[in-house]
């Protein structure tokens, strides 16, 4: 008879490249302001308490991205398309606000008074993001996103 005794060992499981979190949400302020939550929510499952820097400025980004695409993007009868993603080896997180709208492209005011009561949102946008742009979605509408680095 064999006594051979045969060990076995398993690793953990490896940690996902790329976490993420796509929501369909309706194109209203109650759409907007859940999108901000369960971006906060998830980032808190990444391991970013929703008081760290990281987790605050991805709120920031996401607010202003789901409002602009809620009052310029929206479209009767349309949703929005909200994409939160990390990437593990770099940690950079992309938020991604897609509207039906493609005609109205978001741009940052020439010039801004202090009188004005908007228009200031994509400058916070400007210098949160590490990097932010538009892409066309098909088949119709765009893609507003941008990019921030978590430590």
């Amino acid at each position: 008879m064999d006594n051979t005794v045969l060990k076995t060992t398993t690793a953990p499981d490896p940690e996902p490249e790329l976490r993420e979190l796509t929501q369909q949400l309706p194109a209203t302020p109650r759409g907007a302001r859940l999108a901000r939550r369960l971006a906060v929510r998830r980032m808190e499952e990444w391991g970013y308490p929703p008081a760290s820097d990281a987790s605050c400025t991805v709120a920031l980004l996401v607010a202003e991205l789901a409002s602009n695409a809620v009052r310029h993007g929206r479209v009767t009868g349309r949703d929005f398309r909200f994409r939160l993603a990390c990437a593990t080896a770099t940690r950079i997180i992309r938020i991604e606000v897609s509207d039906a709208r493609e005609d109205r492209l978001p741009a940052i005011p020439a010039t801004l008074t202090a009188d004005d009561e908007s228009g200031r949102g994509l400058l916070l946008v400007d210098l949160l993001a590490t990097r932010w742009g538009t892409t066309p979605r098909i088949p119709v509408g765009k893609t507003v996103w941008a990019e921030c680095g978590a430590p």
